[in-house]
């Protein structure tokens, strides 16, 4: 079950990233060129946050199923904050990632009452962006397949 999660986890990143920098160029190009906010713009943003609450129920069964995230529990927060991979593991990963998902969430909430095309755009773009940024960020690069 784990190599199923972590496999799941691990591809699902990329569809993330993917819908992530397509919302995020579907923002910059709206506002600059002063579109209409479409259907497609609103379903690009839908999608994005989706993906990004399905990875995070992946990934908080994966902490529970880990044997890092078991690891860690048995550390103690002392220990783990003092060793690099279990501190970007189960804290700042973990952290980082509820933070972005939070924002994405935030901007689509944002958009599903706003009313100008404009500003749909700009929420877009500054929260989906900024938890795109921080998606990429919070990605264990050099720790995981």
């Amino acid at each position: 079950m784990y190599e199923i999660l972590v496999t799941s986890h691990s591809y699902l990143r990329w569809l993330v990233l993917m819908l992530g920098l397509a919302t995020t160029i579907s923002a910059i190009m709206g506002k600059t060129s002063k579109a209409q906010f479409s259907d497609g713009d609103r379903k690009l943003g839908l999608f994005f946050m989706i993906s990004c609450h399905t990875q995070l129920l992946l990934g908080v069964v994966l902490y529970f199923v880990s044997p890092f995230g078991a690891k860690a529990f048995e550390m103690g927060m002392k220990e783990v904050m003092g060793n690099a991979f279990y501190r970007k593991i189960a804290v700042e990963h973990v952290f980082t990632m509820i933070i972005a998902l939070v924002l994405i969430t935030v901007g689509h909430s944002k958009n599903k009452r706003e009313t100008n095309d404009a500003k749909k755009f700009n929420n877009a773009l500054i929260f989906f962006g900024l938890g795109l940024l921080l998606i990429l960020l919070g990605i264990p690069w050099n720790k995981v397949a």
